[in-house]
């Protein structure tokens, strides 16, 4: 199991492991200071008897502002600035879906996630985006392909070289997909 899976798998299992999601967690360590990582882990430890390695990550998840979140996705498309609107585009679409959704970047790719992951955004060449989607038992065509390089993070992938290529057929595959990860 690769890291980003055994985070997500992670914050998957943490409303049942913790009693709390991710978010509650973040909104209750907003409301403390702690000057260093092992101090915020042993308050979740001691306060709300929270495991180490569940501590550990929600106060490593946390911890990271928005700069980082904001530099991580700088850094996905560095060299690769002609697929920055595609980007946008599709995440200006997903923040319509609900105030459930969450983006999560990471070093390579953004997962966006309701209960659960749902879709994947992978700049994956310099003129090629792969939105990986989950959308259990649905037969590829169109645009919908078998999910190629994702593996089983992702049913599916839709290739997007351009804002074009975000059409309503792509929407309503997010939209599928997003409706399914509850």
């Amino acid at each position: 199991m690769d890291v980003d899976k055994a985070l997500q798998t992670m914050i998957d299992n943490m409303p049942d492991k913790t009693g709390k999601s991710l978010d509650q967690w973040k909104v209750i360590l907003s409301k403390e200071s702690f000057e260093k990582h092992m101090q915020g882990v042993n308050f979740l430890k001691k306060t709300h008897g929270v495991t180490h390695g569940f501590a550990n990550t929600i106060v490593k998840l946390c911890s990271s502002d928005q700069e980082e979140v904001v530099d991580l996705v700088q850094a996905q498309y560095s060299g690769k600035e002609s697929l920055r609107p595609i980007y946008d585009a599709i995440i200006a679409y997903i923040a319509k879906l609900g105030s459930d959704v969450k983006t999560t970047p990471k070093k390579s790719s953004v997962s966006i996630i309701r209960k659960r992951q749902f879709a994947l955004i992978k700049p994956a060449t310099k003129s090629r985006i792969d939105l990986g989607l989950k959308i259990k038992d649905k037969p590829v065509g169109g645009k919908l392909e078998n999910s190629g390089p994702f593996g089983t993070m992702c049913t599916h992938r839709v290739k997007l070289s351009s804002v074009a290529d975000f059409d309503q057929e792509v929407k309503s595959y997010i939209k599928e997909a997003y409706n399914a990860s509850v």
